[in-house]
C-alpha cells in the first residue's frame, strides 16, 4: 500500500529549527541531519508498521541515525500522520499533546 506522509505543523518547524541549528554549529551540517531525516522517513513509508509503539495503540516511533532524534508517527489507513521530529533528550509530554 502506498501512504501518504502528512507532517503536522508543530512537526515541521521542529525539523526546520534542528536544521538550521546544526548549520548554524557546522556548515554543511544540515544536509547530513536532512538526509539522515529523510532516510528514516523512507524506512516509515516503506514497512510503517515497523518500528515500536510508544504512546497509547497507535502512536509509533523511528529513530533518526547519527542524530538524536525521534519522528513520531501514526498510521491511518493510507495517510501517515508525523506529529513530531523530537531531540529525545526533551520531554515526551510535549509532543504527547499532539496526538
Amino acid at each position: 500500500m502506498n501512504h501518504i506522509l502528512e507532517f503536522q505543523p508543530a512537526a515541521r518547524i521542529e525539523f526546520d529549527e534542528a536544521a538550521d541549528w546544526y548549520e548554524d554549529h557546522k556548515p554543511g551540517l544540515r544536509r547530513e541531519f536532512t538526509y539522515a531525516v529523510d532516510s528514516a522517513l523512507d524506512s516509515i513509508l516503506k514497512n510503517p508498521l515497523a518500528f515500536p509503539i510508544v504512546h497509547g495503540s497507535r502512536i509509533r516511533r523511528a529513530l533518526v541515525h547519527h542524530f538524536p532524534f525521534a519522528i513520531i508517527y501514526e498510521v491511518s489507513d493510507d495517510v501517515i500522520v508525523v506529529y513530531a521530529v523530537f531531540h529525545t533528550s526533551r520531554n515526551p509530554i510535549i509532543w504527547s499533546g499532539r496526538v
